[in-house]
């Protein structure tokens, strides 16, 4: 691509940045909000009635049940309560012998059945057409007034059309659809389904982060008049268990208050220098080419590696630690073409920002990295397969970066020395920041629909590995969906946080 031959040169070009801290511009980040709170002792979790539950819930899964709508609605239930993980199998088995039926199935369903179904099939890499929708359109093409009135159903449908895909244009009308219909309607419901409602239109299931989401939902699902006990009470000990698990975790890491883990960030823009004396490797030659503050951070960043590199001998998989450290490698390339950008005040074309400025979310770092730990499902093939930029880590990446791009302009909370996309993309075409706005969006809703393309069967690789893909958009949603929620940190961290790792469950 001609852009990225212009960043090649402009690199090659440009001076190297100097290590003083004295000059170094600054990030208004507060301090850490957190402190000392995970660092506490394990206590004792119930698991009396845990076996037997779960045991219960297994048989309820598999059980012979005539009527889908029951089916569906009880799978559902197991996914967003967040325990499928305990019946992975038994789901997928119902979920297929589900699609099969589909095929032969002539029943017209409502519009809840019909939407639930699809969005659970989808969800399992079901290739289902969303041609059934169709059924809910008047002659002229349009959704029927009808089912406005069922607030389930467009709910239903609503979170289908979050499964969307490319040429899937039935739900590209659903989405803008059921959005009005449910805004319209929410005044009027009664709880627990006005809650649905009012969090679904903030987020979706498809774009949660998937124990965020559980945690909400055990809440709301208690106060569903049809829930089940025994399939709640199961759901509520294990996400105790969870918590008590992940608290032990967070409690053996060592937190520095006074190094913001995004600052460590600014540190791959001089570990690129170094690397050109230590073979692009990293090692402790070129310590003292860091500044003082950096040095901290630059030598626990080699000693990961090495960690992981020990952990790995044993099992012969030390080969994914290098592909990893590439993967830092590049991402520090990028940040340090920036660097040079900002100190030599080079103002780049929107396609040279955008070029560079994809590696630099750290999404495709970040994707690699997670798969050094992951046991068999990991293969040399795996690595292969990531390090040529394939569609889901490409579309998580944008997601990362455009919506990071679009949250930071908007309520100003760049750092002193980034370039910005927007007013790039805006001077370059000559529009307004609202249209960049509405173009970045466009470009985050096709990611979205890459990103659920690439779980659908038959996959290039297995599902654990795309889902780290998926997590990573995931967590932008999330965060910046209402702005900047990582460098300001706001309700959605503090609440998600709160609600995983500090506040039990009463049982």
């Amino acid at each position: 691509m001609a852009s990225t031959q212009v960043s090649q040169v402009a690199a090659s070009s440009l001076p190297v940045i100097p290590t003083d801290t004295e000059n170094r511009p600054k990030a208004d980040f507060h301090p850490g909000i957190w402190g000392d709170m995970f660092i506490n002792d394990i206590d004792a979790a119930t698991e009396l009635q845990f076996e037997e539950l779960k045991e219960q819930v297994r048989k309820m899964i598999v059980g012979p049940v005539d009527d889908l709508n029951q089916k569906l609605a009880f799978i559902d239930a197991v996914q967003r309560l967040g325990v499928s993980y305990h019946f992975e199998k038994e789901i997928d088995d119902e979920l297929e012998n589900i699609y099969h039926d589909m095929k032969s199935d002539d029943v017209e369903y409502d519009l809840y059945t019909t939407a639930l179904r699809f969005r659970l099939l989808r969800q399992h890499g079901y290739r289902v057409s969303c041609e059934a929708f169709n059924m809910f359109k008047d002659v002229e093409g349009n959704f029927k007034a009808s089912p406005a009135s069922d607030v389930r159903g467009l709910l239903e449908l609503y979170e289908a059309s979050h499964m969307r895909i490319q040429g899937d244009d039935i739900l590209e009308e659903a989405i803008s659809f059921t959005k009005a219909q449910l805004t319209l309607s929410l005044p009027a419901l009664d709880h627990p389904l006005s809650e649905q409602v009012d969090h679904a239109l903030k987020q979706s299931i498809r774009r949660g982060l998937p124990r965020v989401e559980a945690r909400k939902f055990i809440s709301v699902y208690e106060d569903i008049e049809s829930h089940n006990k025994a399939l709640l009470q199961f759901a509520k000990i294990d996400f105790n268990l969870l918590q008590l698990l992940h608290r032990k975790e967070l409690s053996e890491i060592y937190f520095y208050d006074s190094l913001k883990v995004v600052e460590g960030f600014g540190l791959y823009k001089k570990a690129a220098i170094c690397k050109r004396q230590s073979g692009g490797r990293g090692d402790l030659k070129c310590m003292d080419q860091l500044p003082e503050y950096m040095q901290i951070s630059y030598k626990a960043l080699l000693d990961v590696y090495e960690e992981m590199e020990q952990l790995l001998v044993d099992q012969e998989r030390q080969y994914r630690v290098e592909y990893a450290r590439k993967a830092m490698i590049r991402l520090a390339q990028a940040y340090l073409l920036e660097a040079k950008w900002t100190h030599l005040n080079y103002k780049p074309t929107f396609e040279e920002f955008r070029d560079n400025a994809l590696p630099t979310s750290g999404y495709a770092m970040l994707a690699i990295t997670a798969f050094v730990g992951m046991g068999d499902v990991i293969t040399p093939e795996t690595f292969k397969w990531a390090a040529n930029d394939p569609k889901i880590i490409k579309a998580s990446t944008i997601i990362c970066r455009f919506m990071d791009d679009i949250a930071e302009h908007k309520f100003n909370h760049r750092r002193e020395d980034d370039c910005s996309a927007i007013e790039c993309y805006m001077e370059q075409y000559g529009v307004t920041a609202q249209e960049a706005y509405d173009e970045f969006n466009k470009h985050i809703e096709s990611s979205w629909k890459d990103v659920n393309e690439e779980f659908l069967k038959p996959t290039e690789m297995p599902t654990p590995v795309l889902s780290r893909s998926l997590n990573l958009a995931r967590v932008m949603d999330v965060l910046y969906r209402e702005g900047d929620g990582y460098t300001h940190v706001g309700k959605a961290a503090k609440g998600g946080i709160t609600s995983l790792l500090i506040d039990a469950i009463p049982l």
